[in-house]
C-alpha cells in the first residue's frame, strides 16, 4: 500500500478524523487531506513524527520493502 493509504488506515484505526490528527501533529487538516490524496507528501521530520505517533517504522509507513 502507498503512504497515503497507510496513513488513512492508521488514522482510522485510532478513530481520528483528519482534523484531530492535524491537531496532534500541529498541521492543518488540509495538510492531512493532501497527504491522503497524494497532493503532497510530508517532510522527513513529519514522517518521523507520524511514525512515532502511530508506533510504526518509517519503512512501514511508506511501504518500503
Amino acid at each position: 500500500m502507498s503512504f497515503s493509504e497507510n496513513l488513512k488506515i492508521l488514522r482510522k484505526q485510532r478513530n481520528l478524523d483528519q482534523t484531530s490528527l492535524a491537531k496532534v501533529l500541529n498541521v492543518s487538516a488540509k495538510t492531512i487531506s493532501h497527504w491522503e490524496t497524494l497532493y503532497s507528501e510530508p517532510s522527513i521530520s513529519q514522517l518521523i513524527t507520524l511514525a512515532n505517533f502511530f508506533d510504526v517504522s518509517i519503512d512501514d509507513l511508506v511501504d518500503r520493502k
